[in-house]
């Protein structure tokens, strides 16, 4: 039977053949190539992009904030806490100066360093 417009299909065997429906021209497979290495670019960028802020939220975000005080004559612990932190409770902040600072009481001395945390 041959092609006409009424009958555009033809039978060759067992296969089908259509005449110019649906045919479209084939691409250039460089094309596809450079879309999918920018697609997989794009990709990995946002993946690391979020990466990297999760990390920044989980480790607290920016570095803590550190202040030292050099102690005086007649400094205690207790004093520089109730001074540099005067809402809050001088017992705990006691205690995160001593961590801070490595000492196992309240002893210190003038003209040493200490480490206030935030």
């Amino acid at each position: 039977m041959p092609l006409t417009s009424e009958h555009p299909f033809g039978m060759f065997g067992e296969q089908m053949y259509a005449t110019g429906y649906g045919i479209r021209p084939l691409r250039s497979s460089r094309r596809s190539g450079v879309r999918r290495v920018g697609g997989i670019a794009a990709v990995l960028g946002l993946v690391a992009g979020v990466s990297v802020s999760l990390a920044v939220v989980a480790h607290g975000g920016t570095a803590p904030v550190v202040t030292t005080v050099v102690v005086q004559p007649g400094d205690t612990i207790w004093s520089i806490a109730v001074a540099h932190y005067p809402t809050d409770d001088v017992r705990a902040r006691v205690d995160d100066i001593e961590r801070a600072n490595g000492l196992s009481g309240p002893r210190i001395e003038a003209g040493e360093t200490l480490r206030l945390p935030d």
